[in-house]
């Protein structure tokens, strides 16, 4: 019996673009290959002129980012993907926009962390998130994890509004010590709060690979584990 071609993942990318980089990267760490043939196809659209989702959530004056998005999913589905993923989170607010236009599967990111934490940390019902304050605005974590018994933890006030200049930050491309320096405050300030497990919930963040002072799971890796489970036939989409 022929061995089953491995899917075909469409990335809706340029939320940032080196977040979208990092997501790549951690699909070709993650992929066991000996040859360039072992590794999976990714059709990615990198596109960095989706309507900025902080102006759209936080600052509330921005263009809709959901029909661009709805069009960068129609064009990776056209051009052969089996599935698609969104490499942000704060994105995920538009998910339904990016599903309903196409008739191919596409990963909830939000609900796969979700019942990552579930099935891997049971014992855990008070879990930091390190996102944009688009993500705590939204509620897209807070929702999920309210169903499930947990309580999220957030940065305070001052802190958070550090962590948003960390991701802009990121998004210039500045991954300095100062930086690095301001991010890992913010961490420490979530486990002074009682939290002993943090989501990484932005894929700015998650470029920024550094060892954090409390106990993480990365988004963004989790996110690339999926994508090679699904594109190997090693797990269907739930």
């Amino acid at each position: 019996m022929a061995e089953k071609q491995d899917k075909i993942v469409g990335i809706l990318g340029g939320m940032g673009p080196e977040a979208t980089v990092d997501l790549m990267q951690r699909i070709i760490r993650l992929t066991p290959a000996l040859d360039d043939a072992d590794h999976i196809r990714c059709i990615v659209d990198n596109n960095p002129k989706v309507p900025s989702r902080i102006k759209a959530i936080i600052e509330g004056d921005g263009e809709d980012p959901g029909p661009s998005m709805a069009d960068m999913g129609r064009r990776l589905a056209s051009w052969g993907a089996d599935f698609l993923v969104i490499a942000c989170n704060t994105a995920h607010y538009y998910y339904e926009a990016v599903q309903q236009a196409v008739n191919i599967p596409v990963i909830n990111l939000i609900d796969l962390v979700a019942r990552h934490v579930e099935s891997h940390f049971p014992e855990q019902n008070r879990v930091g998130i390190l996102a944009s304050p688009a993500v705590a605005m939204t509620g897209l974590y807070t929702k999920r994890f309210q169903k499930m018994g947990i309580t999220d933890i957030w940065p305070d006030a001052d802190h958070q509004a550090s962590l948003l200049c960390v991701i802009k930050e990121v998004k210039k491309g500045n991954t300095g010590p100062e930086v690095r320096a301001d991010y890992l405050a913010v961490c420490d300030n979530l486990r002074q709060q009682g939290a002993h497990l943090a989501i990484v919930a932005c894929t700015e963040l998650s470029a920024l690979d550094v060892t954090l002072p409390i106990d993480f799971l990365d988004a963004a890796e989790i996110l690339a584990m999926e994508i090679v489970a699904v594109a190997r036939h090693e797990k269907n989409i739930a």
